[in-house]
């Protein structure tokens, strides 16, 4: 089976699972795990914030900075389609007594400094007013679309402006990065708080990071506390993590499988493909006159796995461990499934 589901299906290598093993761990939520600790250093450094907070997953980090950041009652501006919004079960209301104002995006999922400034409220006797700006790069909905740095900072500035904050969602900003070919200390530079995954495209088996300023840490320390994310002796799953964050010198070689996979995909009747911007390719299956699951059932049965992103739109992501002839394999796979 060929699974294309998403970068999270990937599994541990012999190294992670050794590093695993030996890991040297303690008490993480005493802050005594040595392992914890240092993956936290690292990343903070990776991304050039001051400090870095680790924690189970990409939704929690997501959720913890939003409640850092902000009060109750208060709105967060942010993109439509955006995970935030779309994929964390309505988090910000649930968790953290947040209203959101979404804003319409192009079709790639920038937020242009203008939208920022007609969506802000400011706070008076009857509105909370707008406490946070959530970006993400890259944009999952729009098909992993890598946004530019400077595309970020003018949002970023526009918020600021007005005297609110802006987190980045950037579960794969590592891709953003390497589709650029800019450092990603440079897309994270205008934003106040950044969350990435371990357990995307870096090939980790578990975790998240959240980055920005100490005291933005320490706050959102407590809140990751009352989310239910202390761990304890987290240095074996943080130790895979440490070798992940080597594996962002290595996307490129997904990007790479992804444009191969559009091209190939495209050129099947009934398909229609755009190429690519990183490890996410989304396919029209409308003139199939098939639906994305019914599309997705033939597939599976010719050893092929996705995602249904609409009703007549699939996702397939490349990972690690799909293999340069994964990809020709899969392209075969679903000319016979059609």
């Amino acid at each position: 089976m060929i699974d294309l589901r998403s970068d999270t299906v990937t599994r541990p290598d012999d190294r992670m699972r050794e590093a695993a093993r030996e890991a040297e761990v303690g008490d993480d939520v005493y802050r005594e795990d040595p392992t914890v600790n240092e993956l936290e250093r690292r990343a903070a450094d990776v991304v050039g914030k001051e400090a870095a907070l680790y924690v189970p997953t990409g939704t929690m980090g997501n959720q913890v900075a939003v409640r850092t950041h902000t009060e109750r009652g208060q709105e967060v501006l942010a993109e439509r389609e955006s995970h935030v919004v779309k994929w964390e079960l309505g988090g910000m209301a649930q968790l953290s007594g947040l209203q959101v104002r979404t804003i319409d995006g192009d079709d790639r999922g920038v937020v242009a400094p203008e939208q920022v400034r007609e969506g802000y409220v400011a706070e008076d006797l009857h509105r909370p007013g707008t406490g946070l700006l959530a970006l993400e790069n890259t944009h999952n909905s729009k098909g992993g679309a890598a946004i530019e740095a400077e595309v970020i900072a003018a949002a970023a500035e526009a918020a600021h402006g007005l005297g609110v904050p802006v987190h980045l969602d950037g579960a794969r900003v590592f891709n953003a990065a390497a589709a650029l070919g800019t450092d990603v200390k440079e897309l994270v530079d205008p934003v106040d708080s950044v969350m990435f995954c371990l357990s995307k495209g870096l090939g980790a088996p578990v975790g998240s990071m959240l980055a920005g300023s100490e005291g933005f840490v320490e706050r959102a320390r407590r809140n990751r506390k009352l989310f239910g994310g202390g761990m304890r002796q987290a240095g074996i799953i943080a130790a895979p993590g440490l070798l992940a964050l080597e594996n962002r010198h290595r996307l490129d070689e997904d990007h790479e499988n992804a444009r191969r996979l559009a091209a190939g995909l495209d050129g099947i009747a009934g398909l229609s493909v755009p190429e690519p911007e990183t490890n996410i390719v989304l396919v029209d299956c409308e003139g199939t006159d098939h639906t994305a699951e019914e599309f997705l059932a033939a597939c599976e049965a010719e050893g092929v796995l996705g995602v249904a992103f609409g009703e007549y739109r699939v996702r397939f992501c490349t990972h690690r461990d799909v293999a340069n002839g994964d990809v020709e394999k899969a392209i075969a796979a679903v000319e016979r499934a059609l």
